[in-house]
């Protein structure tokens, strides 16, 4: 099996790992292994299935991603889904300040949830969106669930240029992985972070599934594929960002 990669020899067959862990040292393989997980294992399996992909270090990298695709795509229209992780570039914070009406802003404090809602509906014909996601698989698909489907629907249609940005805590290995992610880990520190809200989770933490009318799991949106190919820029970022 030499000039096999080790996912190639994973695959050989159901007994090949351990076959491969007696005949070669042991430690390098393990190191292999875990490079399965690796951010930028991911983006190859991500760029495999139509994204664009970009494996950063930090979170200004990331924000400089962002301020580019402002200059070369020129919106006359952005918007963006709630993200802390895109929050934190300070990318909105930038272009609340700006002198002019291209901000479709969902979430400006400032006016009623009444225009908020609107401008939400308004962000499905921006012309760049920006937002974050729940977990991504590392075979590549990404998931996200929420409340009203404001963030998730411009993802899946609409705005003609996408970009998410990823911190490492958002990958995991398995679809299962990436659904309870986002029950047991994401969706009860997000209720966390609002408040008001009197969910079961919002008191003890844990998802009970419930049907509260302050439910914020209503709608999920999984993305195995990118069409229009590249519609969609995912930025991986090697540190711990968002929920």
């Amino acid at each position: 099996m030499d000039g096999y990669s080790y996912l190639e020899k994973r695959q050989y067959n159901e007994n090949g790992i351990q076959r491969y862990l007696v005949e070669n040292d042991e430690e390098s393989v393990m190191k292999e292994i875990g490079q399965e997980l690796s951010l930028e294992v991911c983006a190859e399996r991500l760029r495999k299935h139509g994204f664009e992909v970009d494996v950063v270090s930090t979170i200004d990298e990331a924000g400089s991603i962002l301020r580019q695709e402002i200059e070369r795509e020129k919106p006359n229209r952005i918007s963006y889904g709630d993200s802390m992780t895109v929050k934190a570039t300070g990318i909105i914070d930038e272009l609340r300040c700006e002198q002019s009406d291209r901000l479709i802003d969902g979430f400006d404090p400032s006016v009623s949830r009444e225009v908020q809602l609107e401008r939400r509906r308004q962000a499905l014909l921006a012309d760049l969106f920006f937002t974050g996601v729940n977990a991504v698989c590392m075979n590549g698909s990404l998931f996200w669930l929420d409340m009203i489907g404001n963030r998730i629907a411009p993802i899946a249609y609409g705005p003609k240029r996408v970009v998410l940005l990823v911190g490492r805590n958002k990958l995991v290995e398995t679809p299962d992985e990436a659904v309870a992610r986002i029950r047991q880990v994401a969706a009860p520190r997000n209720v966390a972070r609002h408040p008001g809200f009197k969910t079961p989770c919002a008191v003890t933490g844990v998802c009970a599934d419930c049907n509260s009318p302050q439910r914020i799991c209503n709608t999920w949106l999984v993305m195995e594929r990118c069409c229009p190919k590249e519609r969609i820029r995912v930025v991986l970022i090697d540190q711990e960002l968002g929920l």
